[in-house]
């Protein structure tokens, strides 16, 4: 990892398909210094939605022309629904008007749904066009953006369709964030909050001391967690690309969050906040098994307070819930959850008791 002032570069070291994760502020007018290759692509095809497309696709426009490209863009839904076969396929009629060939590459510009859309699409066109992922969300920095995971919906479930396709850079910048609704940042600090959990407890010193700070989006702070962010999940994805082993410590508070998610129409909480949701239940199983400190759950719900994020106040059916997580297409046994044992160290627990789980989901009401 380099940096220094207001900029990182965190490198995802995965050999040959390695790259750079860019972090800072100003960012996406450097775009064309940032971004290598590809060696022989005369075109990019922006994908965005009309809001960040408004905002910021000028900017990329002009760095991505500097890099001698001709550029064409396309715009997609706002929001999850964008993550369907029908908006995919759209995608790829653009690009195959223009037409767009293995050697050019698709810029990925907006949340976690952009990357995951325009990340899928360029895995599968001409099997395999290079993509630049442009998160302009807290929660897509430092998550979705890195780690090489693309994908869309059905009605079944959450990228089910989808594939592993790293990025040729990621370009982060932080600037982007004082444009987030409030309640959006609030549930990106959720997402951030997990690296504390799992593997870095600086962020969670960070989040506790500071929440107000956080929540007002404080330039340097919010850069700090994404660096921090990004550099567990860079080396976390380097050891295990492919989600075979440590790398599903990520999914802390999202084996439930995901039940959740899908249980209410993916139409009344933001995946951050499911995600926040599903820690709580993960660290009261948790404590409900011995495998997690004691006062960990209440750290945890005092936490997402602070940043303004729900704890509970829902009443769930716990038998939907198990048969949701148990469906997880991560899963091996029957349900398999993270649990933090103590910040900083998670753990990968199958099959926890049945009674242990209805408890810590009933537990939200």
């Amino acid at each position: 990892m380099t940096g220094g002032g207001e900029a990182a570069t965190v490198h995802v070291a995965l050999g040959e398909r390695g790259y750079d994760v860019h972090v800072g502020r100003g960012l996406l007018d450097a775009l064309d210094r940032l971004v290598p290759g590809p060696a022989h692509a005369t075109q990019a095809m922006i994908v965005s939605n009309a809001v960040v497309e408004s905002l910021y696709g000028a900017t990329v426009r002009a760095a991505l022309e500097r890099k001698g490209l001709a550029v064409s863009e396309v715009t997609v839904p706002e929001g999850e629904p964008a993550k369907s076969i029908a908006v995919l396929e759209t995608l790829y009629h653009r690009f195959a008007a223009l037409p767009l060939r293995r050697d050019d590459v698709v810029v990925a510009l907006g949340g976690g749904v952009v990357g995951d859309l325009a990340g899928f699409a360029a895995a599968t066109w001409n099997r395999g066009t290079a993509v630049v992922q442009v998160p302009t969300t807290l929660l897509a920095q430092v998550d979705s953006a890195v780690g090489g995971k693309t994908g869309v919906n059905l009605p079944e479930g959450k990228n089910l369709v989808g594939a592993f396709h790293q990025p040729l850079a990621v370009v982060a910048d932080t600037t982007t964030l004082s444009t987030l609704p409030v309640r959006e940042l609030r549930a990106g600090l959720g997402e951030v909050a997990k690296y504390g959990f799992i593997d870095d407890p600086v962020v969670l010193d960070l989040l506790e001391s500071r929440p107000h700070d956080a929540v007002a989006g404080d330039p340097s702070l919010l850069a700090e967690v994404v660096r921090r962010g990004v550099a567990v999940k860079a080396r976390i994805v380097a050891a295990d690309e492919r989600e075979s082993g440590e790398r599903m410590l990520l999914n802390y508070g999202h084996t439930v969050g995901h039940a959740l998610e899908a249980i209410t129409d993916y139409d009344t909480y933001l995946h951050g906040e499911a995600v926040g949701l599903g820690m709580v239940v993960a660290a009261r199983l948790g404590e409900r098994l011995g495998v997690t400190e004691a006062g960990l759950a209440d750290r945890t719900v005092a936490l997402l307070e602070a940043l303004g994020l729900p704890t509970g106040g829902l009443r769930l059916d716990p038998a939907r819930v198990r048969e949701l997580i148990s469906r997880d297409k991560k899963a091996r046994a029957s349900v398999r959850v993270v649990l933090c044992k103590r910040p900083g160290e998670a753990v990968v627990y199958d099959d926890p008791p049945a009674g242990a789980i209805d408890e810590a989901v009933a537990s939200l009401a």
